[in-house]
């Protein structure tokens, strides 16, 4: 483990890390409350972010296999949340 790296970029580890963590928790509060389980839209924005950040710190570090396992998430979750309120428009009257 690098404990050399700057406070800011390990922060931003953190922050990217504790994005992913939360929209588990999200989505376990929400399928509770509903009593089944749901995907709620907060999920796909937490996982957005998450990745997003998560990629900015595997270019910093420069790591391959990092940076190849962030970038394509961050396109199915924009691709989920398009689908989501495409879906939420179809159901509204017109």
């Amino acid at each position: 483990m690098d404990w050399g790296e700057s406070a800011f970029w390990i922060g931003v580890g953190l922050v990217g890390n504790a994005a992913f963590a939360l929209r588990f928790l999200v989505q376990w509060i929400a399928s509770e409350r509903a009593r089944r389980s749901v995907v709620p839209v907060s999920f796909w924005y937490l996982s957005l972010v998450g990745a997003a950040v998560l990629l900015c710190y595997a270019v910093h570090r420069r790591d391959p296999i990092f940076v190849l396992a962030y970038l394509p998430n961050g396109f199915i979750y924009a691709r989920n949340l398009y689908l989501t309120r495409h879906q939420q428009g179809q159901h509204e009257p017109d």
